[in-house]
């Protein structure tokens, strides 16, 4: 069965950025969302920074004695995790860990 859409009402919908910006003056909302928005980040840059090794998630987990799993939520972000898997994953990957507070 096909769907059909009402292009009329999608039309009318609020776009994202406009509905982000106003749920951003609740204090509660732009803090969740600034640590999500951290975590993804540090996600990322952990992922580019396996892939630049050229190690599979497979690999980095044999390394670091976990399992691809666990890489695979770190990257995604679904996974929190101690400074000192950080440094082990920093080192793993030859990277220098840097930890600022601004």
């Amino acid at each position: 069965m096909k769907t059909k859409y009402n292009l009329q009402k999608i039309k009318q919908l609020p776009k994202f950025e406009d509905v982000l910006k106003k749920k951003l003056k609740d204090p509660e909302f732009k803090k969740g969302f600034e640590l999500a928005k951290k975590r993804i980040e540090l996600s990322h840059e952990i992922m580019m920074a396996r892939k630049q090794a050229k190690l599979t998630q497979k690999e980095m987990a044999k390394k670091l004695n976990t399992s691809q799993g666990f890489i695979a939520r770190i990257e995604n972000g679904a996974q929190n995790f101690t400074i000192d898997i950080l440094n082990k994953i920093a080192l793993t990957l030859n990277k220098d860990l840097k930890i600022s507070l601004r």
